[in-house]
């Protein structure tokens, strides 16, 4: 069951107003640790510019405060989602209390934009690999049509005169030493080593994605789980109580047959919880 939910059960009404009540509390703490600073950031287009972002490592450390001071609670390492654009930083308790499980998950999602370091060397990098498209396009040319005439000659030192495009097709791909005589030759008429271009244009890529910087942005509100699994930004703060027969948990279940005593203990659980949360 998840607590929130509708009950004119007297037990049940006073599990929604604690629930309500930790709702409120953790808010305002996501929105302290998700304030927002101005950092400067470079487009793609090389302009220099400001973003608001915050740090996720606030979010994280609160998260892990929480876990450690659930003392007899079980708790799941705080964890961030690996998606690209779309991350969520998330953890999970739970607590025994006679046949009753009280568990607790709470989520921060946020978006992840990428943009350049302000750096000089981001504009050298994309500079060199402009460089190195428009020279290999118009070599690539002039390669193009200085080879297809290359083939045609070696083909007709071989005796080659009159064959169809299939037969030339059998000829190139599989005389293995004619084929590697054509190349040798097609790559003797251009003055561009297109392996070491194509090499340094990785290494320029790989040098730019380590020029990247990542921000963050998230939305001030409470969400269910319905809009985090759609991937809408907020925060949020879900907690249930299963009932435990035969090693299964069922969400439904009848309040009035649970003892006083356990009543008692799983409010307690639920003052800790508030407590816990606004430290």
């Amino acid at each position: 069951m998840r607590l929130g939910s509708r009950s004119s059960n007297e037990f049940i009404h006073l599990l929604n107003e604690k629930n309500e009540s930790i709702q409120k509390a953790f808010l305002p703490k996501i929105i302290d640790f998700t304030k927002m600073i101005d950092v400067k950031v470079m487009m793609g287009d090389s302009t220099v510019t400001e973003q608001k972002t915050f740090d996720p490592k606030l979010i994280s450390d609160y998260f892990q405060k929480i876990n450690d001071s659930l003392k007899e609670w079980s708790v799941q390492d705080v964890s961030i989602t690996n998606n690209q654009d779309v991350r969520r930083i998330f953890t999970k308790f739970e607590i025994k209390e006679g046949s009753y499980l009280l568990s607790g998950h709470l989520s921060l999602q946020f978006h992840v934009l990428l943009y350049y370091k302000p750096v000089q060397r981001v504009i050298d990098c994309q500079k060199e690999l402009s460089e190195i498209v428009d020279l290999t396009k118009n070599e690539q040319e002039q390669f193009s049509d200085n080879s297809d005439q290359i083939v045609l000659n070696k083909l007709k030192e071989l005796g080659y005169k009159d064959f169809d495009h299939q037969k030339l097709f059998e000829v190139f791909y599989e005389n293995d030493e004619f084929r590697e005589k054509v190349f040798e030759e097609i790559q003797k008429e251009t003055n561009v080593d297109f392996q070491e271009l194509s090499e340094k244009k990785s290494k320029l890529f790989s040098e730019l994605d380590s020029l990247l910087v990542e921000t963050y942005q998230t939305s001030n509100v409470l969400i269910d789980d319905p809009r985090l699994v759609a991937g809408e930004e907020g925060c949020l703060l879900t907690l249930d109580l299963e009932f435990i027969k035969n090693g299964n948990r069922e969400g439904v279940f009848d309040p009035r047959k649970m003892s006083d005593s356990t009543k008692e203990n799983i409010l307690k659980r639920l003052s800790e919880l508030e407590t816990i949360i606004k430290l």
